[in-house]
């Protein structure tokens, strides 16, 4: 994300608390919170690959490994 794409981010969200935004201003904030969460979930996602796990057993695993597998056993109770 650059740091203009943020700046402006940042002027709609102070102009919606001081005064509102017009409907084109609203739906240019809607577009924008949607790249920069998309951003923001790919970078969690990132740091999520060199997370690891260590379960009860002493085996050490990938975090999604280690989450999914969790996940699965809860949704067979």
């Amino acid at each position: 994300m650059d740091k203009n794409m943020l700046q402006r981010i940042n002027e709609l969200a102070k102009k919606k608390r001081e005064k509102g935004l017009t409907a084109e201003e609203q739906t240019e904030q809607k577009k924008l919170y949607k790249i920069y969460l998309g951003e923001i979930r790919a970078q969690f996602d990132k740091t999520l690959d060199n997370v690891s796990v260590k379960e009860n057993n002493g085996d050490i695993v990938p975090f999604k490994q280690a989450y999914s597998k969790k996940s699965n056993n809860q949704d067979k109770k």
